[in-house]
């Protein structure tokens, strides 16, 4: 006990601190609620005023019960996994008290929100409470960034805060955008805050109501992909928006800002428009993109059999908008695994290619340094490069040396280390997901293995219905938060909670 007590003092305090700042998140929907006249007719504003005071009061508690200590390098990792744990937990409470969730289901949606996968378990959106709305749309912007830059702000002092930067290396790239870990958060916040404001904005110019307006902005930039609608981003087409095709494009430009780099924003915003184009990264997430496309648009030509051709001459350019922008829109929402719909990936629009190819951009995902999730461009970009590397080994001379360039600069053998490790655990959790939900379920092979790529990537859509998701076995939603955490912390910090060497360490 006396080995364990230092670790928990020290983890303690800072979930305490954590907790604190959930709670002042949570007065936000309460006033919403509070406004919007639903302390008589809903729930929620009790379960809102119940749910801060729990996070405030314990986290006030925590922090003054354990004194803060220097952290270590394996505290830091093990703040940043049972971070995400305690939080889900206190704010899962709202939908259980507010709507009469389930506290599985409950907790669930909320490991989804916070890690901006973007599963849900609630149906019948469009009438449910609107402070429950604004809260799912909450904690998946306060996912994307917020709870980083928290843990960065509260040990900025603290020894080990360079491991627990590289636990959550996935958010920001490990080039700092300038020197001083506090600058590079303010800066970061900044450029947040800006793209929020601006699709909040274009989204209200675009005819939506400034509810809508923010939790799609929200919830686009996180790469979260909650919606306050069932039909999800259809919605708007579906009611016959005037301006459905403009609020699409609007959200695909919000999803591609939340999927590239923060370092790549910064230098843009510098007026360095050389980031698009010198680097790997880049280079190989607008190749992706336009090879997905392209190659899904033309399944979706040659399943028509050429009706493009046969239409009149406006018919024929609609068709090809319709088609490309339906197309574009599900790449986006795939890749940058936000998960946002304007069509059902499952449903007969995308044909048996498009279902592979939305599988591999789940595992693929966005760029590092940005709030999406996935193995990360650049780290598939390092795979290709030791492939090549690999083989050319094969023809060259026994003594050359051969080392893995990207962008002119060796990778240390240790980072290609623990990419490889990081692949292989992610292949691993994939399959072993696939296999529980097969063997715990009646749904058919690519739906299930669909379900924990959908999970572990951060991403939201798959080949389960909301229905069906609902009606899984309790294992296998337990599996799916399992994996939505450790793809969020990139597996091997999610890890360390089970090595008894890290509690005493």
């Amino acid at each position: 006990m006396k080995r364990f007590l230092p670790n928990l003092t020290t983890v303690l305090h800072l979930l305490g601190s954590i907790l604190l700042v959930v709670g002042f998140f949570f007065i936000i929907p309460l006033l919403y609620s509070a406004l919007n006249g639903e302390i008589s007719t809903e729930n929620t504003f009790y379960a809102f005023l119940f749910s801060a005071t729990i996070s405030l009061g314990t986290g006030l508690t925590l922090t003054r019960i354990f004194p803060e200590k220097p952290l270590n390098s394996v505290q830091a990792i093990l703040v940043c996994s049972l971070g995400w744990i305690v939080i889900s937990a206190v704010g899962a409470i709202p939908f259980v008290l507010g709507i009469g969730a389930n506290y599985l289901d409950a907790y669930f949606e909320t490991m989804s929100g916070f890690t901006t996968t973007g599963i849900t378990m609630f149906t019948g959106l469009d009438s449910m409470p609107r402070s429950i709305l604004l809260w799912r749309s909450i904690i998946q912007w306060v996912g994307g960034l917020g709870i980083l830059t928290f843990f960065l702000f509260v040990t900025s002092q603290i020894s080990g805060i360079h491991t627990l930067f590289g636990a959550e290396s996935h958010k920001i790239n490990s080039k700092r955008l300038v020197p001083g870990m506090m600058n590079t958060i303010k800066i970061l916040w900044g450029i947040y805050i800006l793209f929020t404001l601006t699709i909040i904005i274009a989204l209200k110019i675009a005819g939506t109501s400034l509810f809508d307006s923010i939790c799609h902005s929200f919830t686009a930039l996180s790469t979260g992909g909650f919606s306050p609608y069932d039909a999800s981003i259809a919605h708007y087409q579906i009611i016959g928006h005037a301006n459905y095709i403009w609020i699409e494009y609007i959200i695909i430009l919000g999803m591609l800002l939340g999927g590239t780099g923060f370092l790549i924003h910064y230098r843009i915003l510098r007026r360095d428009f050389r980031a698009l184009y010198d680097n790997t990264e880049m280079r190989l997430w607008v190749g992706f993109i336009t090879f997905f496309t392209l190659i899904i648009f033309l399944e979706i030509y040659l399943k028509s059999k050429g009706v493009f051709l046969n239409s009149d001459s406006g018919s024929f350019w609609k068709n090809i908008e319709e088609n490309f922008r339906a197309t574009l829109f599900q790449v986006i929402a795939i890749i940058t695994t936000t998960g946002f719909g304007t069509k059902d990936i499952g449903s007969p629009f995308f044909g048996y290619l498009a279902n592979q190819l939305f599988l591999v951009m789940m595992v693929i995902g966005g760029c590092v340094g940005s709030t999406a999730g996935g193995i990360k461009m650049l780290r598939i970009g390092i795979l290709f490069k030791l492939i090549k590397r690999e083989i050319h080994k094969v023809v060259s001379p026994r003594k050359s040396i051969n080392y893995v360039l990207v962008d002119k600069n060796r990778i240390n053998p240790d980072e290609i280390y623990r990419v490889t490790a990081l692949f292989f655990a992610w292949i691993a959790l994939l399959v072993f997901g696939g296999i529980v939900t097969a063997l715990f379920s009646d749904l058919d092979g690519l739906s299930s293995f669909s379900g924990m790529c959908s999970a572990v990537g951060n991403i939201g859509p798959c080949y389960i219905s909301v229905e069906q998701m609902t009606q899984l076995n309790p294992i296998i939603k337990i599996v799916y938060i399992f994996g939505m955490l450790a793809g969020r912390l990139e597996i091997l910090p999610v890890f360390l909670l089970f090595s008894p060497r890290a509690w005493k360490y």
